[in-house]
């Protein structure tokens, strides 16, 4: 197809450098250019993390469940 496009300065200094680079010519450069960027980003998997686990003790409350229980262990009868 043949069309006549108008290049943003900026855009057409951008061609004539990867034009440099790969020392092909601009028709090539602009079409795999624009194959680039309608693909969209490449998709990769992100890396794996792995989180290590770090035991604590034994729980010091009977329950968590209670606020007030918990309180009264960590502050003891008074807390309120």
């Amino acid at each position: 197809m043949r069309t006549t496009v108008t290049i943003d300065d900026d855009v057409a200094a951008l061609l004539e450098r990867r034009q440099r680079e790969t020392g092909r010519g601009f028709k090539d450069t602009l079409n795999e250019a624009l194959r680039e960027a309608l693909a969209g980003p490449k998709r990769t998997r992100p890396a794996r993390v792995r989180t290590r686990t770090l035991s604590l003790g034994r729980l010091l409350v009977p329950s968590i469940d209670d606020v007030s229980e918990a309180l009264e262990v960590a502050e003891g009868p008074q807390h309120r």
